[in-house]
């Protein structure tokens, strides 16, 4: 049985992110400046209609968990799956600086330090998916987290990220810690996707609570250039 789990993107789209949702039928996207991402219902639907209407020539998005067969023109690609880990139970509570909400008037701060430790998937508005919180050390963004996808029942733990001048002062464990048990505190399980490249982070999670609930496929996919007009092509 599938769960919104086992189809992210889509089950994001289809619920809690509807009202921003560019869909056509069972196909469902983020626009641009909210993430490269882009869901579908089932792995059976046809799609060449939908990804027609919603992916522009040369443009790339990302796929989690199910991806669809393509008709000619598109280019999928498969990386390494990613670790999908959930939390079931409450963090022991850690001490630290204060945690602060970030809103728009933080908005430079956080596309400052996303730029610089996570640059791949943050958009312009990405902060509008979900709540974001960081700490301030020296009047400076010393380390982030927030929500991104989600489901009526379960919520992403994501962009956790440190600016490496403010490295090894646990800031990082006591976000994921405190959100977490705010998100468990809300009747919502947490759960975040990281790479098998990067098993220091994998660590860190596991030794907090998480556990590896799944190995998550993860695609992307190109929509090939569009091909030039008769007549229209450059003169030497």
């Amino acid at each position: 049985m599938v769960t919104p789990l086992d189809n992210p993107f889509w089950s994001a789209l289809d619920s809690i992110h509807g009202g921003i949702a560019l869909r056509a039928g069972d196909v469902a996207r983020y626009p641009a400046d909210y993430a490269p991402f882009l869901g579908v219902a089932t792995g059976e639907i046809r799609v060449g209609d939908a990804l027609d209407r919603l992916v522009a020539p040369g443009e790339s998005v990302y796929l989690l968990g199910i991806a669809p067969a393509l008709p000619a023109g598109w280019q999928l690609k498969a990386f390494r799956p990613l670790a999908q880990m959930v939390c079931d139970a409450p963090l022991a509570p850690m001490d630290g600086p204060e945690i602060v909400p970030l809103g728009d008037a933080q908005r430079a701060d956080v596309l400052a330090l996303t730029a610089l430790v996570y640059p791949h998937y943050f958009r312009a508005r990405t902060m509008d998916m979900g709540r974001y919180f960081g700490i301030y050390r020296d009047g400076r963004l010393a380390a982030m987290i927030g929500e991104r996808l989600g489901s009526d029942d379960h919520r992403e733990m994501s962009a956790i990220c440190t600016h490496p001048d403010f490295n090894g002062h646990g800031y990082a464990r006591q976000l994921t810690t405190w959100l977490t048990n705010d998100t468990l505190a809300h009747g919502r399980q947490p759960f975040l996707h990281v790479s098998y490249e990067n098993p220091r982070a994998q660590g860190l999670y596991e030794r907090l609570g998480y556990r590896v609930r799944r190995d998550i496929g993860f695609w992307s996919l190109r929509r090939a250039e569009a091909a030039s007009r008769p007549g229209t092509e450059a003169k030497a």
